[in-house]
């Protein structure tokens, strides 16, 4: 059986290491928040200016003011710091963010990124994302196997406009986790499949090339 967006948020937050500074992408990866695993320390980065992030809060906590680059109401903790976007994007293409988890489109087997728009729908705009791959450290993509269609979304190249060219290191989708060699000088590993997912399966709706190093 495929993981639930919960499970994906869970699955995701194990990739956490205590001592990180780590920006959520929006969609899935804001869910990461409330799965930070009991004894790591990690510090949740937000583009609008925000370093410090607490979990989602309870209807009775909702401050409007308090929200993430995605524009949803969250928490602060007491070591919360406030500052400019500038300062932030200083942050992040200064290489002082650990970790990202992003959102994605589609993602091809050396790490290529397309997480930011489909031609002839409006957007608007990149946002933070390219200065995001570009600027963290390790990058880790959380998102669903496949397109509404059932079409695969992870390719051997992929066909939307890249937001980066080799910048993803963990695919993690509701199926299983995959290892990408940003580098080029391995295959893409399957390294953990879903609960009930079978290799067959995986196969079928994967695109791209990929090895079996299930452990």
């Amino acid at each position: 059986m495929a993981w639930s967006r919960d499970q994906l948020a869970q699955r995701a937050a194990k990739e956490l290491r205590d001592g990180f500074y780590v920006n959520l992408g929006i969609g899935i990866p804001t869910l990461v928040a409330n799965y930070i695993p009991d004894g790591v320390e990690v510090t949740l980065q937000s583009e609008n200016g925000m370093l410090g992030m607490g979990p989602f809060p309870y209807e009775d906590e909702i401050d409007a003011d308090l929200i993430n680059a995605g524009k949803q109401t969250i928490t602060a903790l007491e070591k919360t710091s406030y500052f400019s976007s500038s300062d932030s994007f200083a942050m992040i293409r200064g290489g002082h963010i650990d970790l990202s988890i992003l959102g994605a489109m589609e993602v091809s087997d050396r790490g290529d990124l397309a997480n930011w728009m489909v031609p002839g729908k409006m957007v608007k705009g990149m946002g933070g994302a390219m200065d995001l791959v570009a600027g963290v450290k390790r990058v880790v993509v959380v998102m669903e196997h496949t397109s509404k269609d059932g079409a695969s979304k992870l390719l051997k190249q992929c066909t939307l406009p890249l937001t980066g060219v080799n910048v993803v290191d963990l695919v993690i989708t509701d199926l299983g986790v995959f290892e990408i060699d940003k580098y080029g000088s391995q295959p893409m590993k399957l390294i953990q499949l879903a609960d009930d997912v079978t290799l067959e399966e995986m196969t079928a709706k994967t695109a791209a090339p990929f090895v079996n190093a299930l452990r």
